[in-house]
């Protein structure tokens, strides 16, 4: 199924009535399952899922090292909780866990539902806190998922129907939030919005979440909250 088919569905029912965001990580969480309830695709690979399980075959996914942890989907931040913590002192004075009690900034943005996606337990942990980069083609890492994940120089590349959506929200994300991008991080993710503009289902799905953080990410699309009452 194509990710723009399966995020519709998701789309497909009523939009939520305008609500406060969620406060913490663990809050975004519990929002993010309810707006993926329906049968949906897996964010790195298009792997479909029900729930927290994976089908793997729908995907052609090979796990690459850690078959339980590939069989589940994680709640994965496209601009990882690392970086953002590591640009801010909280981090400094005592890691994620100080950010997430005393920073509220840190809080609002590890909790930022349009920088969450549902991923595979095993990729998910494979990126970690990985910059995204052009990295050539290795199509049997994980099987026939296109991700790549180059351990050594701790980089990764994205499938390229997702590249796009990625910069959208590194852009939304370093707005939102003051976090700096580097020269070759904001070149790279100015050709991938060029390359692969915003597609239906991202615009839908821009909307849909807006409903639920009262404003939406302004890279993708302008936002109605009139349709969220």
């Amino acid at each position: 199924m194509p990710l723009r088919c399966a995020l519709l569905l998701l789309l497909c029912v009523t939009l939520p009535a305008l609500a406060a965001p969620p406060r913490t990580f663990s809050e975004a969480k519990k929002i993010a399952w309810r707006l993926y309830a329906q049968q949906s695709i897996e964010f790195y690979c298009g792997c479909r899922y029900q729930g927290n399980r994976v089908d793997l075959q729908s995907c052609g996914y090979q796990p690459r090292k850690n078959p339980r942890r590939a069989a589940r989907i994680e709640w994965e931040h496209v601009v990882p909780a690392w970086v953002i913590g590591h640009q801010r002192r909280c981090w400094q004075q005592g890691g994620r866990q100080n950010c997430a009690r005393n920073d509220e900034t840190f809080r609002r943005a590890e909790a930022d539902l349009f920088n969450l996606v549902p991923a595979i337990g095993e990729i998910n942990g494979d990126r970690s806190n990985y910059a995204f980069v052009w990295l050539p083609q290795q199509p049997h890492q994980y099987g026939a998922c296109p991700m790549v994940v180059d351990f050594k120089a701790r980089k990764a590349m994205p499938r390229a129907r997702v590249r796009g959506m990625i910069a959208r929200t590194y852009f939304y994300m370093s707005q939102r939030y003051g976090l700096r991008l580097s020269k070759q991080e904001r070149q790279l993710f100015e050709a991938w919005n060029r390359a692969y503009p915003a597609q239906s289902w991202e615009r839908q799905r821009n909307q849909r979440i807006a409903c639920i953080m009262g404003w939406g990410n302004a890279f993708v699309s302008e936002v109605d909250l009139r349709q969220c009452r």
